[in-house]
Parts: C-alpha cells; sequence; structure tokens
C-alpha cells in the first residue's frame, strides 16, 4: 500500500485533493496536514507528497529543503496558485508542479506518473550472482524469467541466458517485490515481460512460452492483472 500525504493550509484543497487522490483506485493511506510545520513535526516516510507553497508558520519550499535532508525518495508534487515559485521549488527536486486551480484529472494523472516513475526506480535493482561463467550481476529489470532445472537455475535474461546454483524459492522471494510471480513450480518470471496468457501457456515478450500451472492460475491471472492495471 502506498503512503501519500496532503499539505495545504485550505481544508477545501486538502478535501479535494484526498477525493481526487481516492478516485483513482490506488491502494493507499493519504494523511493530511494544515502546514509545513506540522508536515515536519509529524513526517514519516511518504511514497508522494501534495505540497502547497504559500502556508503560514512553514511554507513549502522550506519545509521542503528540511525534508530533503531526511528523506531523498519522496516524490514532491507542488501544487499551488502561484507560478511565480516554480523556479525557486527547483532546489528540492520537485517531481512535478501544478497550478491552481487544478483538475481532478491532472491530479490523477500526476499520482499515476509519480508512482510508475517509483516502481521503475525500485526495479533497477541489481543481483550479484555466482554463475557457472564467474560472479555476474545482473540488471532485474532484463531478467525475462529463471527455471529449475537439474538443480541448477536457468536465467533468460534480454542479453542471453546463464545457470546457476540455487533453490528457486529463494530467488522467488527476492525477486516478488520486482513484480515477479510463479506461475509453475519450476518458474518465477517477470510480468512486465508477459506477453499474453492463451489456456495455460503464458508467452513472454521474447517468444518463449512458460507453463502455467492449473493448480497456480487463478492467483498468477490475478497477479498479473492487478500488475498491468497499476502501470496505467
Amino acid at each position: 500500500m502506498y503512503r501519500i500525504a496532503i499539505c495545504d493550509d485550505d481544508i477545501q484543497m486538502r478535501r479535494f485533493l484526498r477525493s481526487s487522490i481516492e478516485s483513482a483506485g490506488i491502494a493507499c493511506a493519504v494523511e493530511e496536514f494544515s502546514n509545513g510545520a506540522e508536515l515536519l513535526r509529524n513526517y514519516q516516510e511518504y511514497d508522494i507528497l501534495f505540497l502547497d507553497i504559500d502556508m503560514p508558520v512553514v511554507n513549502g519550499i522550506e519545509a521542503a529543503k528540511r525534508l530533503r535532508r531526511k528523506d531523498r525518495k519522496v516524490k514532491i508534487i507542488y501544487v499551488t496558485g502561484y507560478q511565480d515559485y516554480m523556479q525557486r521549488s527547483f532546489d528540492v527536486h520537485p517531481f512535478s508542479f501544478l497550478l491552481k486551480p487544478v483538475r481532478k484529472e491532472m491530479i490523477v494523472k500526476q499520482l499515476r506518473e509519480a508512482l510508475l516513475y517509483g516502481r521503475e526506480e525500485e526495479r533497477a535493482a541489481t543481483l550479484r550472482l555466482g554463475t557457472t561463467e564467474g560472479m555476474e550481476e545482473i540488471a532485474v529489470p532484463d531478467l525475462y524469467y529463471l527455471e529449475y532445472q537439474s538443480r541448477k537455475l536457468r536465467l533468460v535474461m534480454k542479453q542471453g541466458e546463464c545457470m546457476i546454483r540455487g533453490k528457486i524459492s529463494e530467488f522467488s522471494e527476492k525477486l516478488i517485490p520486482y513484480g515477479f510471480a510463479s506461475p509453475h513450480k519450476s518458474f518465477v518470471v517477470n510480468l512486465q515481460h508477459v506477453k499474453s496468457i492463451r489456456g495455460y501457456d503464458i508467452f513472454m515478450m521474447n517468444g518463449d512460452r512458460i507453463p502455467l500451472s492449473q493448480k497456480r492460475s487463478a492467483e498468477f491471472r490475478g497477479l498479473l492483472g492487478k500488475y498491468q492495471a497499476d502501470r496505467i
């Protein structure tokens, strides 16, 4: 579940932002703050922060500067009525800048883009593995799937294949947070690279066909559907 914060001294604007966020149908917890000082006092790590600039006590620019000292990852989306602040806001590396009055469609659009960008950052992870050819560093997004073969794991990637020793269950646990799922006891696939499912066959973007076990069919289809819906 994503964690989203709204900081604006206008209660009507906070309610509008919350309503717009919740209308996106994304699993999230939303917290509201009435000014920068309250945000700083109660701040926890968030995925996205919708932040006003012109607020009493501590304005949005100063609040963001302080937040950046402890949180470099949060995506800051400024929502303000003053275009003159745009240049000053660049110092805190905001994700985007929305000018009031703003439409619900734009809020939802920026929300989805920020979440997608965050997932792509997470997916930029690498695995350092001992293969039959020696130590290799593998970019997780480039991995199509893993297949268990004769007590070894066959890794199929954009740049080729390699074999490693290990249990498929161990790698399944590591890769699930990056959008992988297991359609069969001998396979773990990258949902990003699934092209289609026909019956009990999974067709990958590279042309390979992966078996889908009847026992895991419903769960795998559900995970794939959720993954694809979250990326829209």
